[in-house]
């Protein structure tokens, strides 16, 4: 799908259903990727009051436009990917690693990134979650493959509520600031998207290198 239709798709339904899609949207980017840094660029557009019409709205209230309404979008983003990612943890758990290998395609995860994913979590243990849930790209498949290598269910909750309360204030506090300039901001911070990735994984390889190292050592 081209990345215009993706954000007008996007954009389009939060402006319709504001905290409800937002919510929505971020529970469905824990298990498959849906664009969660514009859904939450664009969140905060909207809680800054930078487009006619729109406005931020929970079961009949209003939120002001302003910290109030950011503060809404933002805790609509980290619940609604906090909720997506226990059922994702779940649907791991259930299934475990025969089950993925057979219909891991309809996830996008094929053999090579579950073997991947297992040396991830032998590595890091937990805090493979954390690391996973602030990485672009990379967050959207820890979920599934932390239940299929049982990563312990409380702090696998606690550092994905961390990890993504990070995330989704982060970036809707970036589109609150932008306004009604959010999609160049976006656009130019995807840069950053691919840079803060690239660290990631820069660090990652450098910390197996010592590790592997050290081993070797002894």
């Amino acid at each position: 799908m081209p990345v215009a239709s993706i954000l007008g798709a996007v954009t389009e339904a939060i402006g319709d259903h504001g905290l409800y899609a937002v919510f929505a949207l971020m529970a469905v980017d824990a298990v498959l990727p849906a664009a969660s840094e514009v859904v939450m660029v664009y969140a905060g557009a909207v809680a800054a009051g930078a487009f006619a019409g729109q406005s931020v709205a929970l079961f009949g209230h209003t939120f002001a436009e302003g910290f109030s309404a950011y503060l809404a979008m933002a805790l609509a983003g980290t619940l609604g990917y906090l909720v997506g990612s226990i059922v994702g943890w779940a649907v791991g758990d259930y299934g475990g690693r025969p089950y993925l290998e057979r219909h891991g395609r309809w996830l996008h995860l094929n053999e090579g990134k579950l073997d991947r994913a297992e040396a991830w979590f032998d590595r890091f243990g937990s805090w493979a979650v954390f690391l996973g849930r602030i990485t672009p790209v990379v967050r959207s498949f820890i979920s599934v493959p932390a239940g299929v290598f049982r990563s312990p269910f409380g702090p696998y909750v606690v550092l994905t509520a961390v990890g993504s309360a990070i995330w989704c204030f982060a970036f809707a506090g970036a589109g609150w600031a932008a306004g009604e300039s959010w999609e160049d901001f976006h656009q130019s911070f995807r840069l950053v998207d691919y840079a803060v990735a690239a660290l990631v994984i820069a660090g990652i390889a450098f910390l197996g290198w010592k590790l592997l190292r050290r081993r070797g050592v002894t």
